[in-house]
């Protein structure tokens, strides 16, 4: 069974940081393009970053780009999202997923980020 186990989240001032993570299991993570996905209050889904199964290789959002940072661990089945400089429209309900950017095979639960004075 695949699964997908974010964590992370949490609330956070504008300006700051945070790490999230993602625990894969059930399927060949090594092998995987890993996307992280964001969905806004009253806003649809939005693809945030994706990372090539190596690692070699990195896509962002316009939205987001040189304020966060992907990377992955595949000795530890693990993806993860660096936060930087977090402005109140980062709020959202993150997840991963197992595909590439809008295309994704499974997604995870999501951890909440909230950005707020």
């Amino acid at each position: 069974e695949v699964q997908l186990v974010e964590s992370g989240g949490g609330l956070v001032q504008p300006g700051g940081s945070l790490r999230l993570s993602c625990a894969a299991s059930g399927f060949n993570f090594g092998t995987s393009y890993m996307t992280w996905v964001r969905r806004a209050p009253g806003k649809g889904l939005e693809w945030v970053s994706a990372i090539s199964p190596g690692g070699g290789t990195k896509y962002y959002a316009a939205s987001v780009s040189g304020r966060f940072t992907i990377s992955r661990d595949n000795a530890k089945n693990t993806l993860y999202l660096q936060l930087n400089s977090l402005k109140t429209e980062d709020t959202a309900m993150y997840s991963c997923g197992k595909g590439y950017k809008d295309n994704l095979e499974v997604e995870g639960q999501g951890t909440q980020v909230t950005v707020s004075s």
